[in-house]
Formats: structure tokens, sequence, C-alpha cells
């Protein structure tokens, strides 16, 4: 029998003075998740060596396929939706991310298929390499070495990048990412060169430094943006495609490490309902009944208010196609601030930096995933260990 509350312990009020603890917060993460998540620039790296001792090359001899399936489930399948960012509008094929078992009933010889796992033995990347096999498509697997997945890929004679499993999957997105990337580069889809990757590996190593625990709050932007978001109800959107990608990873590592409820998406999606939250119970009603001249620091807990985070693209593109002129990103990006603003709530922005999309991409991501674990250790949260998780895997397996 299961106990329903085994392993879950933690504080509902964050504990702001244990940020700027490093003992502290070492003690705090036993598994390491800070460390893990510095690494992102290694991982980049090393998974750009491993790519390049995999036989892509042969990826591109039977030409340009009809359609590219990114087969994986939670941080596995959001390597597609970076890919799909980078390429960008100009992808001469669609690429498709797919988060269930097999693959859809149209793939066939003309397609390409790419399975991800971080373990090598989730049912969805498993399900996906047999059907590919099986129907005559293209396979690339990325996936943890010696596991079920590499044996499908060696069986169907398959490209395979070996990733070693050096932390969790969520900590994990660069490791099976530049795989996915340097496939699809082989296909002649992507543009990501070796300086592409090089500037994105140190963009991530600069963010890592500027995150680390010994980095006080007034100085460190994760631990800044996690005391912004404490006690609230977070709304992450993005400005443009790219940003959107990097707003649905936030509420992936603030759901997983903070166990924070989350709303995410698309500025232009959010303009056309959702920005209507800003008026609502927890937004200008609640900031509306608020003293002002109260100290938050007494609050009662009992008016739960909502943060917005707005991650923009900086429109550091301008030569590129776009679905939408970045004069109107801009735009949009601005009124919903200062909607915010009239209606006392607080909005937090990080704007995108760097030359490629690639490097934007991962400047968008860096503090944010950083600010996910932050945020679970003011909790007294282990962000490596979520009983939920574990129980869920339980009982779906019985």
């Amino acid at each position: 029998m299961i106990d329903g509350t085994a392993g879950v312990s933690g504080r509902r009020d964050a504990d702001e003075a244990l940020l700027d603890n490093p003992q502290a917060l070492a003690e705090a993460d036993p598994g390491g998740m800070l460390r893990h998540t510095a690494s992102a620039g290694a991982q980049v790296r090393e998974s750009a060596a491993l790519a390049a001792e995999a036989n892509l090359a042969v990826l591109a001899d039977d030409g340009r396929p009809r359609a590219v399936v990114i087969a994986g489930i939670g941080t596995a399948g959001r390597t597609g939706d970076v890919l799909a960012t980078v390429a960008g509008p100009r992808c001469p094929v669609p690429i498709i991310g797919h988060r269930s078992a097999g693959v859809p009933g149209w793939v066939g010889a003309a397609d390409v298929v790419i399975a991800v796992s971080a373990s090598g033995r989730s049912p969805e990347a498993l399900g996906a390499a047999e059907a590919a096999h099986r129907r005559g498509a293209r396979l690339v697997a990325v996936g943890a070495p010696d596991s079920q997945l590499q044996s499908i890929a060696e069986q169907a004679r398959a490209p395979f990048i070996p990733v070693p499993r050096r932390a969790p999957a969520r900590a994990s997105l660069w490791a099976l990412t530049v795989p996915v990337l340097l496939a699809a580069r082989s296909l002649g889809l992507v543009k990501v060169n070796e300086a592409d990757l090089a500037e994105t590996a140190a963009r991530l190593d600069a963010d890592a430094d500027r995150c680390r625990s010994a980095a006080e709050s007034f100085v460190n932007p994760a631990k800044s943006l996690a005391l912004g978001l404490a006690g609230s109800i977070p709304i992450v959107w993005g400005s443009s495609p790219l940003a959107t990608v990097a707003a649905r990873r936030f509420g992936d590592t603030l759901s997983a490490n903070a166990r924070y409820p989350v709303v995410t998406g698309a500025l232009g999606e959010a303009g056309r309902g959702r920005v209507g939250l800003l008026d609502g119970v927890f937004g200008g009603l609640a900031e509306g009944e608020r003293d002002i001249f109260a100290d938050p620091a007494e609050d009662d807990g009992e008016g739960t208010r909502l943060r917005l985070v707005l991650l923009r693209d900086g429109g550091l593109n301008a030569e590129d196609d776009t679905d939408e002129p970045l004069a109107v990103e801009e735009r949009r990006a601005d009124a919903v601030q200062t909607l915010a603003e009239r209606r006392g709530v607080r909005c937090e922005v990080v704007t995108a930096e760097g030359g490629s999309a690639l490097e934007r991409l991962a400047s968008l991501i860096a503090v944010p995933d950083f600010a996910s674990i932050y945020l679970a250790l003011a909790h007294g949260l282990d962000p490596m260990a979520v009983p939920a998780i574990t129980e869920m895997k339980e009982l779906s397996n019985q």
C-alpha cells in the first residue's frame, strides 16, 4: 500500500534568507540539481563531439525527407520544439513533435523519425523507433548508451548518438537537443555551425556563473527571479515563437522542480483571451483590494498574486522571415507590460541575447532553469526527488 504523503516535505512559505547561504543551499540540494544545471555548456560540447562520431552523413543519402518526426516525451519532446524554432519558417519540410507511442499513421519511407529518450527506455521513443523501422522510415536515435533504444537502432542499422545520462532528464535538455539539431543539419534542414554551438556553450557557461549559488540575490538574476515568483501564480509568455519555446520550458521546470502551477504560452495567443487573467481574482481584483501601505512581509497569505514573466526575443534577428513582423511582437510585449503595470501585477522581463537563434534561445532558458531550482530550495523542496512522479509510475505500472 502506498502512503499518499510518503516523501512529501517542504514549507509553504519561501525562506528567502536560505538563498544567500551557499552551505545551506548545498545541504538542501543533495542530488546536485544546481550542479547539473550548471553543466549545460559542457553538455553542448560533449553531445556535439558524440554526434560527430556517429554516422549522421548517411541520413542525406536518400535526399530531403518529406517530414521529420521528433518522438519523445517530457524534456525529450522539447527537443523537437527547439529544432522547429531554430530551423525557423524557412525550413523546407515540416518538423512534427510526437509525444505518444508509435508514429503518426502517415509516416513511411519518405520520412525521418528521430527518437529521443534520456534513459533510452521510454515507451514513447521505443515505440516510435520500432514503428519507424517497420515502416521503412529513416531512423535516428538519441539516448543512453547500452539501452533498449540503442538495440533497436542497431537492429535497424540506424545512426545512434549515445548520450551518457549524467543528470535527470529535465536537467539534460542540451545534451539531448544538440544531437537532434546536428541530425537535422545532415538532412539540410537547419543551419547550425560549430561557431553557433561554441557561442551557445559559452553563453550557458556565463549564465551559470552569474547564477552560481555563491552569488548573492541582488546580483544573481536567477535568485531574484525566484524571489519575485515566491508565493505567486506565475504566467510565462513568450513574445515570439523562439521565446515561446523558452516559456514552455520554464513552465516544465517550475512544475517539476518547484511544484508551482503555471500558465505558459505565446503572447500573441494570450492577447486573444488569456491576457484577461490580469483582470481576474488573482490579478487586478486582488491587487486593487490590497493596502498599498501594508508591509509585504506581513501578508497573511490569503491573497495569492499573479506574477507575469515576459520572455522577449529582443528583435535581434530582423533579417529572417518571421510569421509576424518583429515590430508587432515588440509592440505587443510593450502593451502587456503596460497592462500589468496598470493592474499592479509585477512583471519580470528576460530579454534574449546573442547572434544566432540557438544562442538567443539559450539565453532565455538558462536563468529561468536556475530560478526554478532556487524557488524549490527556498520552499524546502528537493528539486531532484519528486515523490509524485515516482508514485505515479508505481501506480501506472501495477
